[in-house]
């Protein structure tokens, strides 16, 4: 512990001013209270009834010190729980994203979805975004500058296929700091690729689940459970579908739970439906970060002047039960 003001301690001259003047007011009642007894207008109390008489005096002294000991403002380090880590957002921005089967688009709602995630999050979590359609590609890198996230969210156009595999390597790339290559170029998938254990890091993939190419996403979702690193799938668009009009061609589209729910099954995540609002806010809840402690310097001047009064309300409520009076 340390002191802002210790200066401020020169205030505490005045408790051995206040004992001897304490000590000279009981002496005058005692002197008081023995000519009283000689004129035998009083009778002498026994010693016993007095044994707690200083109590209260104690107490308010007590209060007094912790008072003007707050007055040099102490400071001290205190250890602070706080959940650690990093979370990547990866979109599936490819052309079925425009689809309108969830209002207005499926982007959108993935946007307005994210937008709420960022905003529960504390300032210890970092966040990323990451798009991918035909490819993919790390729109922001992990940063607790949460404006930067929301811009690179509001960013995000649909276009072209989808390739699941490639959002969830580059997102472990991101995680990882630096580009995850994947052993074949494009077509076997990761192999026996290692980009280190991450197990505060978690990654959520909002996308209809229609994969168009490769690599296999859930040999990339192999890759995440061996790195530690959790990913939550959300599904957006309905699983009925809905016909998506592109160049002058009509396009079926429906959401593809069961790819989804692999994913997060793989790498012992959770999947959600952007359909439902309900489940959406529980994402915050589930995901699994670290939990550190970190020391960090308080003033701690009211938990002084918090013992201090409690002190004082004793000190005068004992007072007033034995004497009817504070002093």
């Amino acid at each position: 512990m340390s002191l802002s003001w210790p200066w401020m301690l020169l205030t505490l001259v005045a408790l051995p001013i206040l004992v001897v003047a304490y000590r000279a007011q009981l002496h005058r009642r005692a002197q008081r209270r023995d000519e009283l007894a000689r004129q035998a207008l009083i009778a002498v109390a026994p010693t016993a009834r007095d044994r707690l008489r200083h109590v209260p005096a104690v107490l308010l002294l007590a209060a007094l010190t912790l008072l003007l000991v707050s007055l040099a403002r102490p400071t001290a380090t205190v250890a602070e729980p706080r959940r650690e880590g990093t979370v990547v957002l990866a979109f599936d921005v490819s052309t079925s994203m425009a689809a309108k089967d969830v209002t207005p688009t499926r982007l959108d709602a993935a946007k307005a979805a994210a937008r709420s995630f960022v905003a529960r999050q504390p300032a210890s979590i970092r966040l990323g975004v990451v798009a991918f359609g035909d490819s993919a590609v790390v729109s922001q890198q992990p940063t607790d500058n949460r404006a930067q996230v929301l811009a690179a969210i509001d960013r995000l156009t649909p276009q072209g296929g989808t390739a699941l595999g490639r959002g969830i390597a580059s997102a472990l790339g991101a995680i990882a700091g630096k580009p995850l290559h994947l052993d074949d170029g494009a077509q076997d998938g990761p192999g026996g690729t290692d980009i280190g254990y991450y197990g505060s890091a978690a990654v959520v993939l909002l996308s209809d689940g229609e994969n168009t190419t490769s690599p296999d996403p859930l040999e990339l979702a192999d890759l995440a459970s061996t790195a530690g690193v959790r990913i939550y799938p959300i599904g957006v668009g309905s699983p009925q579908g809905t016909v998506l009009e592109v160049d002058g061609f009509q396009i079926s589209t429906a959401l593809d739970e069961d790819t989804l729910r692999q994913i997060a099954k793989t790498t012992d995540g959770t999947y959600y439906s952007a359909s439902d609002t309900a489940s959406l806010a529980k994402v915050y809840d589930s995901i699994d970060l670290a939990w550190t402690t970190r020391s960090e310097r308080h003033e701690v001047t009211s938990w002084f002047a918090g013992a201090a009064a409690l002190l004082l309300l004793v000190g005068a409520g004992l007072s007033v039960v034995r004497t009817g009076r504070v002093v």
